[in-house]
């Protein structure tokens, strides 16, 4: 944009004020917006879905802000409890819980103190010896999985025979302990477990498949946006509409004749 006059000059300098504004909001925007994507599920370690009997299992909520209330939640015998009542220690964002049995498996979430939650994740515990480890949240389609068959017996790694099934039909044997799914879809999801032979097979565990096409795209970006600071919207949006606007009086200002002289 070339500015003649001096009048247009300062014009210029405010739009160009403007859109520095308006893209640093956006990016801000754009990476709350990620963050808050990312957090949606609590975060788990070790990150598998089936867990031993008595082994450690933490729960962190670090991507919610734990000083309005946020706690880590489960519906387990179909009780809701928070962590650090009857089970688990929580300290800041993080729920350790230790020596886990086979009653705690259940749904596991983050919830404010006025209600809101993240989306829950599932967790079996297993008295072993074998368990499935597999993805907690819903892989992205045409991306990789890997589905490891665990044996916590098995001290000498030797190969033995290992199973894979999906919703109770055989899929295939493997002599090794993971078996890769690459370019996945929707077609994949269902459930899982392994078998190793000599040693038992694992309980089932729900395989998620995350879509890419318009309508989860949507979904997501409303999720999203729903949960952004409601200010930083509206604000986006108010200087949005100021920058248009003043772009549009410009471009109708330079096409418009000058005149010096006063009539």
């Amino acid at each position: 944009m070339i500015c003649q006059q001096d009048n247009m000059e300062v014009t210029c300098f405010c739009i160009r004020l403007l859109i520095n504004t308006w893209l640093l909001l956006v990016i801000q925007i754009w990476d709350s917006c990620d963050a808050q994507t990312n957090s949606a599920f609590p975060h788990v370690v070790p990150n598998t879905s089936q867990h031993y009997e008595y082994s450690t299992v933490s729960f962190d909520c670090k991507e919610f802000d734990v000083s309005l209330g946020w706690k880590l939640m489960r519906k387990a015998t179909d009780v809701d409890t928070a962590c650090g009542t009857s089970w688990g220690v929580f300290s800041g964002s993080i729920c350790i819980f230790r020596n886990v049995y086979i009653e705690d498996s259940g749904q596991y979430w983050c919830e404010s103190g006025d209600g809101k939650k993240s989306n829950p994740v599932n967790i079996t515990i297993s008295p072993g010896p074998v368990i499935l480890e597999s993805p907690l949240i819903p892989a992205l389609e045409g991306n990789t999985v890997s589905l490891r068959c665990k044996n916590s017996t098995d001290f000498t790694k030797t190969s033995t025979s290992i199973s894979f099934y999906k919703n109770g039909i055989f899929i295939k044997s493997i002599s090794t302990s993971t078996l890769i799914i690459r370019n996945i879809n929707k077609s994949h999801e269902g459930l899982y477990k392994c078998s190793i032979s000599g040693a038992g097979e694992s309980p089932e565990s729900w395989l998620a498949v995350r879509s890419r096409d318009s309508t989860d795209n949507e979904m997501v970006t409303l999720l999203c946006y729903d949960q952004l600071p409601v200010f930083l919207y509206f604000l986006l949006r108010t200087v949005g509409t100021i920058l248009w606007v003043t772009l549009l009086l410009v471009v109708l200002r330079k096409h418009q004749p000058w005149n010096d002289h006063a009539i």
